[in-house]
């Protein structure tokens, strides 16, 4: 299901936040050790925001989403981009793009895997090794999105950043 479809669910109240992120969680567990596309899990505070979870107007309010880990920084978590230069580096700020997802009302679930400052057309960065592509798994995903559209092909996720 798509994004847009999954925040009209939560709207009209077929479905819960809790209940998206908690079977995202459980797909990501199952698929991600084949696919190595998620690299940093922010599972319990995405637990913890759908738990808290109060209907609003946000076009995507419930929705899970994963970022890209190169730029799209969240004041406290590590933003590595790829590289073993920044592996335990914690952003001092929320860049405004992570911001307006939250606006939005997506709920943050972790990072995916990209090439080192995502310089390459192949997702195989040293730091955390090749995302296998969803599709083929004898092949490697491509460009900085890489770990990206391997959760969305996957069906771990409908939408990614």
């Amino acid at each position: 299901m798509d994004a847009t479809s999954l925040a009209e669910d939560v709207r009209l109240k077929k479905v819960s936040p809790l209940e998206l992120v908690t079977e995202t969680i459980q797909r990501a567990r199952t698929l991600n050790p084949s696919l190595n596309a998620i690299v940093y899990e922010q599972y319990e505070e995405a637990l913890e925001k759908a738990k808290n979870f109060k209907p609003t107007n946000q076009p995507f309010a419930g929705v899970p989403i994963f970022l890209k880990d190169l730029g799209q920084e969240q004041k406290g978590s590590v933003c590595t981009y790829g590289s073993r230069l920044f592996k335990d580096v914690k952003s001092a700020q929320t860049d405004n793009f992570v911001k307006r997802l939250e606006e939005l009302g997506f709920i943050i679930m972790g990072r995916t895997n990209t090439p080192e400052f995502g310089f390459k057309t192949v997702s195989d960065a040293a730091l955390h090794g090749p995302v296998r592509n969803a599709v083929n798994p004898e092949r490697y995903a491509g460009g900085s999105s890489g770990g990206a559209a391997a959760v969305v092909a996957s069906g771990i996720v409908p939408i990614a950043a």
